[in-house]
C-alpha cells in the first residue's frame, strides 16, 4: 500500500511600502498596513477559511483515514492574530482532529539557513515556540524556506533534533532515482527526507486549470488512479504545495474545491493507497537509501536551485547588507528591532528581486508589489539603510 503525504505550505510576507531616499532619517514606518490587510482578508476568504472548513469536514467523514500536514510562517500567524483570528481558529479546529500535523520552519519564512547557522537555530526556536503556543503541537519534523535543503542544513536540522525533512525530488539530485521513497541524509543518516513528486504536485498547483493540458479535466478519480498504478512505482508519494494553490491560484470557479472534495474517497477506494502526515510517513518507510545533495536546492522554478533568491548582483548586495546587521541586532535584542529585523529577512523581498525567468512566474507575479526588480532592490534599500542607521543611534 502506498501513502500519499499532502502538505501545504502557508505564507504571507509583510509588504513594505514605497519608502524613497527622502524618507530616511524621517519615517520609520516601512510596512504597507493597507496592503498586508487587504490581501490577507482576501486570500483568507478565498482560501485558507473555505480550505480550512473543506478540510476539517473530510477529516471528519472519512473518520481518521484522511491527514494532511502544514508549514505556516511566523510572518502568516502575526497577520492572521492582526487581520484575520478567525482563520487562526480555524487552524486550531484542524490541529484539535489528531490528523493534522505542523511542521517547525524558519520563523522569517527566510534564507538564514544559508548564510548563518546561529540565525538560523534562532529561528526554528522561535517557530517551535509559536506552534506549541497557538495550536498545542511540537513539532517533531522540519521544512525549510521553499524547500531549500543541502546536506549541511539538513545535518543541522537533525542536530536540533528533528527526525524527518521535506525537499524536492529534483532531477539532478536524484538522478534516476524516484522521489517516491524515504531518503536519509547523507551527514547524518537518522534524518529522514521526504521529496516532493513535483510532476503530481504541480498537476494540481500549476495545470489544473490549464485547458490546454492533454489530462484537462483533471478529476479525482484519474488523479487518484495515476497514484494508485502499479506503474508508478514507489512506497510514498508526496504532493507538496503552496495553500494559496486553493482558491487563489486556483479559482474556485476552475472546480479545485470540488476536486478536492472529492479527492480522499476516490483515493481510499483504490484500495492501494492510505493517507499519513509527514512524521508518519517518514517513521512508517525504512530509507531506501541516502540523498546526496552537497549544492542547496529548492523547489522553486526550473532550476530547482537558490538563484530565484540569489541569483544576481541585487540580490547578493541586499542579502550581505542584511546579514551583515546580524550581530548588532542580536547585541542590542530590542523588541521592536527585532520586529524589523524578523519581517526584512522574508525571502520574498529578494524573489521580488529577481531578474530570471520562472516557468511559475506568472504565481509568484500575483502578489509581487513591484513593477521592476530594480524598484524593489531600491526600495528594500532605502528601508535596510534606515533600519541600519537607527539601529547605530540605538546600539550607542
Amino acid at each position: 500500500m502506498k501513502t500519499v503525504c499532502l502538505y501545504f505550505q502557508v505564507h504571507q510576507p509583510l509588504r513594505l511600502k514605497t519608502y524613497r531616499f527622502f524618507n530616511m532619517g524621517k519615517d520609520h514606518n516601512y510596512l504597507d498596513v493597507s496592503a498586508n490587510r487587504s490581501i490577507m482578508q482576501r486570500v483568507a476568504a478565498e482560501c485558507y477559511l473555505p480550505m480550512n472548513n473543506l478540510l476539517l469536514r473530510l477529516i471528519k467523514e472519512n473518520e481518521g483515514a484522511f491527514k494532511v500536514t502544514f508549514s505556516i510562517s511566523g510572518l502568516a500567524i502575526e497577520q492572521f492574530r492582526s487581520y484575520t483570528p478567525e482563520v487562526l481558529e480555524s487552524f486550531r479546529a484542524l490541529a484539535q482532529t489528531g490528523c493534522v500535523e505542523f511542521l517547525a520552519e524558519s520563523y522569517s519564512h527566510s534564507l538564514s539557513s544559508l548564510i548563518s547557522p546561529e540565525e538560523f537555530k534562532s529561528e526554528v526556536e522561535a517557530h517551535v515556540e509559536l506552534m506549541k503556543s497557538e495550536f498545542g503541537y511540537t513539532p517533531t519534523s522540519f521544512r525549510n524556506t521553499e524547500l531549500i535543503y543541502s546536506d549541511q542544513i539538513g545535518e543541522q536540522v537533525a542536530a536540533m533534533g528533528f527526525k524527518a525533512m521535506l525537499a524536492e525530488g529534483a532531477r539532478h539530485v536524484l538522478g534516476w532515482k524516484s522521489p517516491n521513497y524515504v531518503y536519509a541524509n547523507a551527514l547524518d543518516q537518522k534524518l529522514r527526507i521526504l521529496l516532493r513528486n513535483y510532476k503530481l504536485s504541480d498537476d494540481i498547483a500549476f495545470r489544473f486549470s490549464n485547458q490546454g493540458w492533454g489530462e484537462y479535466p483533471l478529476t479525482a478519480e484519474k488523479y487518484a488512479g495515476w497514484i494508485a498504478d502499479e506503474n508508478t512505482t514507489g512506497e510514498v508519494v508526496n504532493l507538496f504545495m503552496d495553500y494559496e494553490t486553493f482558491g487563489e491560484h486556483q479559482k474556485a470557479s476552475s472546480g479545485i474545491f470540488d476536486f478536492m472534495a472529492a479527492l480522499p474517497k476516490a483515493m481510499l477506494a483504490t484500495g492501494a493507497l492510505k493517507f499519513g502526515t509527514v512524521t508518519e510517513t517518514a517513521a512508517a518507510n525504512q530509507p531506501t537509501g541516502v540523498l546526496y545533495c552537497t549544492h542547496a536546492m529548492s523547489w522553486a522554478d526550473e532550476e530547482r536551485d537558490v538563484t530565484a533568491w540569489l541569483g544576481n548582483e541585487l540580490q547578493n548586495e541586499a542579502f550581505g547588507k542584511l546579514y551583515g546587521l546580524q550581530e548588532k541586532v542580536r547585541a542590542l535584542d530590542n523588541e521592536d528591532f527585532n520586529y524589523v529585523w524578523n519581517f526584512m529577512k522574508a525571502s520574498d523581498h529578494f524573489y521580488y528581486m529577481a531578474t530570471k525567468w520562472f516557468s511559475d512566474g506568472d504565481v509568484h507575479s500575483y502578489f509581487n508589489p513591484y513593477d521592476s526588480a530594480y524598484n524593489a532592490f531600491i526600495n528594500y534599500m532605502n528601508v535596510l539603510s534606515d533600519f541600519a542607521n537607527e539601529l547605530d543611534l540605538a546600539s550607542e
